[in-house]
Parts: structure tokens; sequence; C-alpha cells
């Protein structure tokens, strides 16, 4: 069990929880929320003794067997097995105890060490060690590999093994999903619904913490409160509270009308395929989130693009890897504008080496990569947050990219991420992980990308930074690609998904419930899933297919343009006028007349829009329809 009462807590002068209150009673999981900062990591460093309160107590058993990830590489010289056996520590001293009786041929004890070995279940301390290896990802030729031949991300992954391996009563996880693809994220949430001890799990996964908590401990604003449910349970129960505030009601509604076109306009789709089916889901998922983020400090969005070429890209017969060795082979795709892609595939397939293709950082071993004269990349790679000048500021680092706009417009562009204040005079190099990201991030939207390339863009951000990336998503108009581990975001953005899989790369008929299915199946049954999947074109037939495509569809998508831009007119006319409504002085009786033609405008306009999203449907089911 742990309890607080009027707890404060406090790193240097910087007071996190001021007088918290509250109970976590043994067996419970529970997720731990709120923004970057806040004090969630501090609250591990106090239940591990690291910290101390400011006032008020905190109780734990004095015998709690608490297990957490360490961020430090211990005993790198260990193979990969014994390095994670040492995790239970009473298994490896009795192991080790057995072993010097052994030398010393003291049956006693042998005999009373391999009873205290039987009492833990140390004889299948090998078999539970390897399932842990192989399900987050170790080859089995690599169980023997000394620590310090992996790489710093595989060996956070040994750590994260290590803890599993420890029998404990309390297990804290502070992001554990963040040095892991898809199928290791899978992997972990199945095998931490068994965990029968108490689970305290930060992360920033929203499916990950829908499957696995039954309660939510927010932390914000100095304030811990604990709630009943998983993480949806939690946003209603919060979406309620802020609900009550005027002006947070407004906001949300206004949040919800602009959802709820999205899922409109994809709900005439939901028969035609999988994916769609999953979209409308997703979006209706979000249209019951967004109350709970009403606060939030993320306000950006994509803008219209004004020149958005049909194909954007086209490889024949690509062949991509490193040096000599292939990685792909045999790639023939285009790639569209709108085609909204989520990249699946185990670790090491080649799914970023695919995105660096793309984006122009890899050249084809074989075969041809062609990009329209017109196209423009936004790409998002981990090493871009070690590209950032640190020795600028976010206000530099803004002026650089365009050096004509005002510092005014600058700022107001960096507020709509978060950054406010002293903050953009603040040089890079004092920046968070989180705000690296989303210093990156910005820089991408400010320059109008129409192909997107985000590789695992969510592994920094908070909750509130991703919702407000998945919103944004959700109206831009270019084609993106989407590698990442975070189920919500691909689920919420992306239409359909290739898989990455045996060097090759190809069209996924699922969505991810379906890839869930397809990873717990038998590695046999998987490759032959691979192989039969959809044929890829020659080159003659993928060019002849792209022109009669590019024919067909350019009245189409003309037509559609215009749509969008007097769509975008016309919110901007109902925008003003809503805006005049929100004079009082036009409810007073001597302007009854304005107020009167102002609602005349305000319907006028309105059911004019309704007209042209109509349009635009039925011309989006065209194109689908077409190619």
């Amino acid at each position: 069990m742990l309890e607080l009462k009027n707890a404060s807590l406090a790193r240097g002068t910087n007071l996190l929880i001021n007088h918290a209150t509250f109970t976590i009673y043994p067996g419970k999981h529970v997720g731990i929320s709120g923004p970057n900062g806040a004090g969630k990591s501090s609250l591990f460093m106090l239940i591990r003794h690291e910290l101390e309160l400011e006032a008020g107590t905190c109780f734990l058993p004095d015998n709690l067997v608490v297990s957490h990830v360490s961020q430090e590489i211990e005993d790198n010289e260990l193979d990969a097995m014994n390095y994670v056996l040492k995790g239970d520590a009473e298994l490896f001293d009795i192991r080790q105890r057995l072993t010097e009786a052994e030398k010393s041929h003291s049956n006693h004890n042998i005999a009373e060490l391999h009873q205290k070995l039987d009492d833990i279940q140390g004889y299948a301390s090998e078999s539970k060690a390897a399932k842990l290896l192989s399900g987050l990802g170790f080859k089995q030729e690599q169980f023997n590999n000394a620590v310090s031949t992996f790489s710093g991300g595989w060996q956070m992954r040994l750590n994260l093994a290590r803890a599993l391996m420890c029998r404990s009563d309390m297990l804290l996880l502070d992001e554990p999903t963040n040095h892991l693809d898809l199928d290791a994220v899978l992997w972990l949430e199945d095998y931490l619904k068994s965990y029968d001890g108490t689970l305290l799990l930060i992360s920033h996964d929203r499916d990950f913490l829908d499957s696995l908590t039954d309660q939510i401990l927010h932390i914000a604003k100095q304030q811990a409160t604990l709630y009943n449910g998983n993480y949806s349970d939690f946003e209603k129960q919060r979406a309620e509270k802020l609900a009550l505030q005027q002006f947070g009601f407004e906001k949300q509604q206004k949040q919800i009308q602009h959802l709820q076109k999205f899922v409109a306009r994809f709900k005439a789709k939901a028969s035609k395929a999988k994916q769609a089916q999953s979209r409308v889901k997703a979006l209706e998922k979000m249209e019951l989130i967004s109350p709970a983020h009403i606060d939030s400090p993320f306000s950006f969005e994509f803008k219209n693009l004004d020149n958005l070429p049909h194909t954007l890209v086209r490889i024949d017969n690509g062949v991509i890897g490193y040096g000599e060795t292939p990685v792909l082979n045999s790639i023939n795709m285009s790639i569209f504008a709108g085609d909204r892609l989520g990249v699946l595939g185990a670790n090491g397939q080649g799914k970023s080496t695919f995105i660096k293709l793309l984006a122009g950082e890899l050249t084809p071993m074989q075969g041809e990569l062609e990009g329209n004269k017109n196209l423009s990349i936004g790409y998002f790679a981990q090493h871009q947050l070690s590209q950032l000048n640190v020795s600028a500021t976010a206000l530099q680092t803004m002026k650089k990219l365009d050096p004509k706009a005002s510092d005014q417009q600058l700022l107001n562009f960096l507020g709509s991420f978060n950054f406010k204040g002293d903050k953009v005079q603040q040089k890079i190099s004092e920046f968070s992980g989180g705000e690296k990201a989303r210093l990156v991030l910005a820089t991408i939207v400010y320059n109008q990308p129409n192909l997107l390339l985000l590789d695992e863009p969510t592994n920094h951000l908070d909750l509130e930074m991703r919702d407000a990336l998945s919103l944004a998503l959700q109206s831009y108009q270019g084609a993106l690609m989407i590698v990442a581990h975070d189920r919500y975001l691909l689920e919420s953005v992306c239409d359909s998904f290739l898989i990455v899989s045996n060097g090759s790369i190809n069209p996924f008929d699922g969505d991810l419930d379906d890839y869930r299915k397809l990873i717990n199946q038998p590695k046999e049954l998987r490759t032959q899933q691979a192989k039969n999947s959809s044929p890829a074109l020659s080159k003659k037939d993928q060019r002849k297919s792209d022109a009669e495509k590019r024919k067909k569809l350019q009245p189409l998508t003309n037509k559609l343009k215009k749509i969008e831009q007097q769509l975008a007119k016309l919110n901007a006319l109902k925008d003003d006028v809503e805006s005049s409504l929100g004079d009082s002085s036009f409810y007073e009786d001597k302007n009854k007349e304005k107020l009167k033609e102002l609602l005349a405008k305000q319907s006028e306009i309105t059911k004019k829009i309704e007209v042209f999203e109509e349009e635009w449907m039925m011309i989006s089911e065209e194109i689908e329809e077409a190619g």
C-alpha cells in the first residue's frame, strides 16, 4: 500500500505537489498522468527513497519489494541472459551460494539451497528470462552476447527485462514503451496484464494506459488527484469538472463541432474498408476525448496547401540498404496527395530505412526514385533532435527559417506550441527532450510540406501534445507516412497500412487489431501471409497505372481543390459573423434589425458550407473509388 497524507513534494525550489492525500491499495494498476515536469518521475523517486517530502507523510510497508527500470547499465560484461536473471536478486544470491556450497561439498547447505530455489521457482528462471528477452525483441542467438555489445536503446530493453524479472510487490515503470517498437509494446501490454503486484505506470500512450490501468493518478498544477477507471474514464470525469467553467465549455463545444465534421465525412466510407471503419471509431473516440483537454496549451494547425501535386513520389524496382547489404527489395509504389499511411513491422525490418529513402537521406542501390518537382518534404526523425543548433533559442531558430517574418508573428506561432515568455529566449541546450521534439515539429509545420514523414514523432511528447498533433494531422491536406508505436496516433490519422517484413514492403489488408492477431501467430504463418500480400507491379505496368490514374483523377482533384478554397472563404466569413454576434451591444433593442441581418447571414453561410461539404464528400468518394 502507498499512502500520502497532506504531502508536499519539491525538486529544489520548485514545488511539484502541494498537500496531496491519496491511497493506492495493493494489486492496483495505476496510471500516472500529467504534463511533463509536473512531478510524475519525482513521485517515483519519493517511493524509492531518493527524495523526501517537504511536508506531510508517505507510508510504505517496510518489507515492500519495489522494482524499477534503471537508467544506468550495471555489469555490462555479463551476457544478456545472466544480466536479466540478476534482476531477481534473491535468485542470483541463492545461485551464487549454491555454487560456493558445491565447491566446498557442503551437502547440508546444498540441499537447503536447492529447496530455497524450488520455493521461489528458481528452476524455471531461465525460461522466464528467455520469455522476457524474446518478447522484447531479442533473438535467441543474442542471449549470450555481452551487454556492452548492445546499443543504448537495446540496453534499455535489457533494463526493462531485468525489472520484470524481479519478483516484486510494486513495479514502477516510467515511459517503458519509449525504446520499443509496436510489436514489443503489444507483447509488454499482454505481459503486464497478468502482473499481480501494484503497478505504477507513467506513460503518454493512451491505449497502453487504457488496457492496463484501473485507476489514474493525475498530477498537474501542484495537485495530485486519484480517479477510478482507466484513462478514458479519467478523461470523461475530468471533462465533467472542466465543463462547469463557461469559458471551457464554449471552447469544448467548438472542438467537438470541428471533430464532428471529420466524423461525418468518413462515416460514408465506413462500409468500404476496415481502415475506414477504424478511422471512424478513432474519430468518434476523439470526440469524447476533446473535452478533457480544453485547457491544452497547444493550438497549432497545418495551413491549406497552395501547391499539392497529385503524384508526389514514385519508386520503381527499388532496392535499398547500407553498403552492399540490401534491406528492402523490389519496391514498386507511388505516393499520392491525400495518402495517409502507417508503416508496420518488427524492429529491424527496415521501416526507418524506407522513411530515410523517401526523405532523401538514402539513395536506391537499384531502381529509380522520382519525386515531383514541387515536392516539399517535412521529415521528423529522432536524430533531428540532436541536429538542432543547441546554442540558439527557439525564436532564433524560427527567424532563420523565415528572416522576413516579424518577431511578433514568430512569437505567436511559437506560442501555439507552448513556447511562451522567457522560454522563447532560452537556449535549446537547456530544453528537455519533449521541448526539442516540439520545436522540431514546429519548424516542420511552419514550412508547410506536402509530404510528411514522421518516424516515432511521439517518443518525447506528453499526452496533451500527442492529442494536439493528432488533431492537427486530421486536417492536413498533403500525404503522410508514419512509423509509430503509438496506436492512438496511427488509428486516428492513418487510412491504410503498409507492412515491412522479410525484405519487402507490401500493403497490409487490415487494421491494428488484425496486426495484433498477426504478430501473435507462429512465425511460419506470418511469413506466408507476407508472401501472399498484393504482388508488386512491374515498372512498366506501374507507370501505365499511374498515368491512367492521373488522367482520370485530374478533373476531380481540380474540382476538389476549388471546393476547399470556397470552404476556407466561407468558414472565414462565418467566423467573422460569429465573432460579431459575440458583441453584447447587438442584443440591445436599438440593434434588433442588425441582429436579424447577422443571424440571417449566419444561416445563409451555414447552408452554403453544408452544400459544399456534401459535394466535397461525394467527389472524395469518386476519387477513392477511382484509385
